[in-house]
């Protein structure tokens, strides 16, 4: 086993690299922009996330011995590259939005500069991790809108990949989510953690109120009981009995749920649990969470959805080449014009006001109006710290708090729309 992430990538950035070492172009300066046409699913905006995770990828993308020697076994490229990619580290400068910034159709929201060999090469692994949790992101963020104020915890763990669910959790987590029930989200990344017990606790034991029981022995009366395995208005009665008036929370998983909801506040309230909790987790989206925020809801659990991105699992985001150093050692811009997807050419600067992104080629000309989008992650292959690890995470939840404001409310509906503000090109 390696640690190396080198090889979480598609044969063809392999390949590119040897037909350019080849070619003698390998060694042209390059920018590389990751943007999206488009927001899924008629979004009004994006989230920028996964840039923290990112940047520790790139510290690990190196071809060590166990990698160079399958790429060698499997013929995947010449001897000369292997003497390439086994002396690869990344030298050159990323910038881009933070973690936590909006996104709209055309924002710049990363730039690689670099040789075209050791830019290419991360194409894969960029779009890979910005896709993914920028989608998850995105989504959370609308379900943080639907809740209005309320808790939200990401539990979609069993609904994804092992480590895609990490990577979930971090998302949602900068998005706006209260906590996850992920523990290796918890211990990475420092986000809060949640979960008492499923219907097979309850269902292990010869009664609910034996179950009932040993959870509040274990856990305290400020647990959450689960009182929808057999029948939801006999288990609150009897978790009430159990834990007594100062009982956490109780779950609900199914069931009528906007009913539901005020029938159990109103039998807690009866039995004089008036600060228990009701906690709903039941295939919830941004949709239904918003159909109960008339409800006495006070906690949502959200994980199917969450972790699909809520039916869009990509952010739609590419990377894309769009200037180089030509022969005579001039810059040049490029761009792809296949209809449909075409971008504008050349290195960019992005600024935001109000009304409008302004996205700048060449030479940028805010006015005072505009605040910059960008900043430095990377600078001449060395990573800025300030990016990674659980502080960078906590402090792109609070940023992303801060730039949500300056969304009006037509911006913040659920409903399908045009993005936000307007991207223009200068």
């Amino acid at each position: 086993m390696t640690d190396s992430t080198a090889l979480l990538t598609d044969r063809y950035e392999l390949t590119m690299i040897d037909a350019a070492l080849k070619g003698g172009h390998a060694e042209r300066q390059c920018v590389f922009e990751v943007f999206a046409r488009r927001l899924s699913g008629g979004r009004r905006y994006g989230v920028v996330a996964g840039t923290g995770r990112l940047l520790d990828a790139i510290e690990n993308f190196r071809f060590d011995g166990p990698v160079l020697e399958w790429l060698r076994d499997e013929n995947i490229v010449s001897a000369r590259t292997l003497d390439f990619l086994a002396d690869y580290r990344f030298g050159g400068s990323i910038r881009g939005y933070r973690e936590g910034e909006l996104f709209f159709p055309g924002s710049p929201i990363l730039q690689v500069e670099g040789t075209f060999a050791e830019a290419v090469v991360l194409e894969t692994l960029v779009l890979s991790i910005l896709n993914y949790d920028s989608a998850v992101a995105t989504a959370a963020s609308r379900m943080v809108t639907a809740a209005d104020g309320h808790d939200l915890i990401e539990m979609g763990s069993r609904r994804t990949s092992e480590h895609s669910a990490v990577a979930a959790a971090r998302a949602a987590y900068i998005a706006g989510f209260h906590a996850t029930s992920n523990l290796e989200a918890g211990r990475l990344w420092g986000i809060p953690t949640r979960g008492t017990a499923a219907h097979s606790f309850t269902l292990l034991h010869d009664t609910e109120e034996d179950a009932f029981r040993a959870q509040v022995e274990a856990l305290g009366s400020g647990t959450t009981l689960l009182v929808d395995t057999y029948d939801v208005r006999g288990a609150i009665e009897t978790a009430v009995r159990v834990a007594g008036t100062d009982l956490g929370a109780v779950r609900l998983d199914s069931g009528d749920l906007p009913s539901l909801v005020r029938e159990v506040r109103a039998q807690l309230d009866s039995l004089g649990a008036t600060n228990t909790k009701i906690v709903v987790t039941n295939d919830l989206n941004e949709n239904t969470i918003a159909a109960l925020r008339g409800t006495p809801t006070d906690v949502f659990g959200v994980g199917t959805s969450v972790v699909t991105g809520s039916g869009y699992p990509a952010a739609g985001l590419v990377y894309k080449l769009v200037e180089h150093v030509n022969n005579s050692g001039e810059w040049v811009s490029v761009a792809k014009r296949s209809p449909e997807k075409s971008n504008p050419a050349g290195r960019k600067a992005a600024f935001r006001s109000a009304t409008a992104e302004t996205v700048f080629v060449g030479e940028p000309q805010p006015d005072s109006s505009m605040r910059a989008l960008d900043v430095p992650f990377v600078t001449d292959g060395v990573i800025d710290p300030q990016w990674r690890g659980a502080a960078a995470v906590a402090n792109a939840r609070d940023y992303h708090r801060s730039v949500r404001t300056e969304l009006t409310e037509a911006a913040l509906r659920l409903s399908p729309g045009d993005p936000a503000i307007p991207t223009v090109v200068r």
